[in-house]
């Protein structure tokens, strides 16, 4: 009974410091991650016409707080906190649960494909749990930070509420999951690199536990950059499905996963996959600092 709720309480402060790490550093690079969804998203946007998609990251920065304002920047951010604790917190906490029962028994000395594979299994299996769960916000945030109306008025959605139930009007749960089953593509991807790679990274080393920050932070910074680059094209995809949810007729772009890969590659060529990209390696620095300060924050709980 006392190991029970020694794990819950454990499982509990994984979930906390984890979410609040994340939080902090969504907020503070969320100008940069509105950029990196407009520029993926523009040429699947009714709002955005041909001859105002903006022609790169510094177009896009110089005209979102002429155009929208200066707050405009952070349109979608709350959504990406409320979405985001769940997110990395359910991440980080089932990826030790999951590391218990791949990992269980593994000398990561002695057995080091066993060790890296056990890691790259168990931070897939995470992200690909917390998916699940939160995905309509994930849905509901890039909306949200794709609609580039300056004013109420001029907006396809009043807020986070008005999104996901006129989506849910016009298409029901279909339509909240646009684009999920690539996205389990991308994310598997994106988290195997992300934490197997980090602690495997991490565990090589003489003293994890009292690595310097600087080097906890190069190792991370360099999975972030390494880890995004790879599963960008999927991400790409799952956003411009997500952009479709609520469309009937000729304004459906994309008839299905498949066809958007497909589209995407013949119209716009094989670059409008990695379109934003380099505003992600600026972006991913914020991830970089959540997994230091989630490491830096645990030496004291």
């Amino acid at each position: 009974m006392s190991s029970l709720s020694d794990s819950l309480v454990n499982f509990l402060k994984d979930f906390l410091t984890g979410g609040v790490a994340a939080a902090i550093s969504k907020t503070a690079v969320a100008p940069i991650e509105r950029v990196k969804l407009l520029l993926q998203v523009q040429h699947a946007s009714k709002q955005i016409t041909v001859e105002k998609q903006y022609k790169g990251i510094i177009d896009c920065v110089i005209r979102i707080p002429k155009e929208q304002g200066f707050l405009s920047f952070w349109r979608g951010n709350l959504v990406n906190v409320i979405r985001y604790f769940p997110t990395q917190a359910l991440n980080f906490a089932f990826k030790d649960k999951y590391k218990q029962i791949f990992l269980g028994g593994v000398d990561k000395h002695k057995q080091f494909w066993r060790y890296f594979g056990g890691n790259l299994a168990s931070g897939g299996a995470a992200g690909a749990t917390s998916l699940c769960v939160v995905y309509p916000l994930d849905f509901a945030r890039t909306r949200l930070a794709a609609d580039v109306g300056k004013n109420l008025a001029e907006r396809e959605f009043k807020g986070l509420g008005h999104c996901i139930a006129k989506i849910f009007q016009a298409d029901g749960f279909r339509g909240l999951y646009q684009g999920f089953s690539v996205s389990v593509q991308g994310i598997i991807i994106y988290r195997a690199a992300y934490f197997g790679i980090y602690d495997t990274a991490k565990g090589m080393l003489p003293d994890p536990k009292n690595t310097h920050i600087i080097i906890s932070w190069l190792i991370a910074q360099s999975v972030t950059a390494v880890s995004g680059f790879v599963s960008y094209p999927f991400d790409t995809v799952r956003r411009r499905m997500m952009m479709q949810s609520g469309r009937k007729g000729a304004d459906i772009m994309y008839s299905g996963t498949m066809d958007c890969w497909r589209k995407i590659m013949r119209q716009e060529g094989g670059g409008a996959f990695f379109k934003g990209a380099w505003s992600n390696v600026l972006r991913g620095m914020g991830g970089a600092f959540v997994l230091v300060l989630y490491d830096e924050i645990k030496k004291y709980t």
